[in-house]
């Protein structure tokens, strides 16, 4: 954006500048990761940069918040160590994504996460605390959604924030589509119930 002095208006960048800088942006990451894989490390700083905050949503959003600062943290160290296997066939953050979801849902049992199938689950939901009734008209979603079982946060969070499709998140997790399905509904019903308290 620039302003024009003769005129005094703001002259906006077009349709070519944009695409232009996106191109500029899209080749000097591609710079970074190519420099990054032979050992830049302040290539790979400027990856991070780019990407730590996505990846520390993501992982607040599938753990909770005591997690996911040491998650964030163990994702970038397999994407150095991994590095290498990045063939370009995706956008760096798609690859980094990806990788984040398979490092996360790994390191599940190691941080203490009791792997919650379905069965019982619906219990789990509904004996979800939902707080002391107020009549603020605010609600905290990520405390809310923090609430939810293991498995059922995931679902949501892989399908309604980060947009999966039910067949990719059941081959991410191991479980079936129609699984997934369901948990996606019991997360939404049980979010839906702390909304409307």
């Amino acid at each position: 954006m620039q302003r024009s002095w003769s005129t005094g208006r703001i002259e906006l960048p077009n349709h070519e500048d944009r695409g232009r800088a996106a191109a500029e942006t899209a080749d000097a990451e591609a710079a970074d990761v190519a420099l990054a894989a032979s050992g830049d490390t302040s290539a790979f700083e400027r990856l991070y940069s780019a990407h730590v905050a996505r990846i520390h949503s993501l992982a607040r959003r599938m753990v909770n918040d005591e997690y996911a600062d040491e998650l964030t943290q163990d994702v970038f160290v397999r994407a150095w160590e991994k590095l290498g296997t990045f063939r370009g066939e995706s956008a760096f953050g798609t690859w980094l994504h990806r990788l984040a979801i398979n490092v996360i849902l790994g390191q599940r049992a190691k941080i203490g996460k009791e792997r919650e199938r379905l069965v019982g689950e619906g219990e789990t939901l509904l004996k979800m605390q939902t707080g002391p009734e107020t009549p603020e008209l605010t609600v905290d979603f990520e405390a809310a959604m923090q609430k939810l079982p293991d498995g059922a946060r995931k679902v949501f969070v892989l399908h309604d924030v980060e947009g999966f499709k039910h067949n990719e998140i059941a081959e991410m997790l191991g479980v079936t589509a129609g699984t997934s399905k369901a948990q996606l509904h019991r997360a939404r019903m049980a979010l839906r119930k702390y909304v409307d308290r």
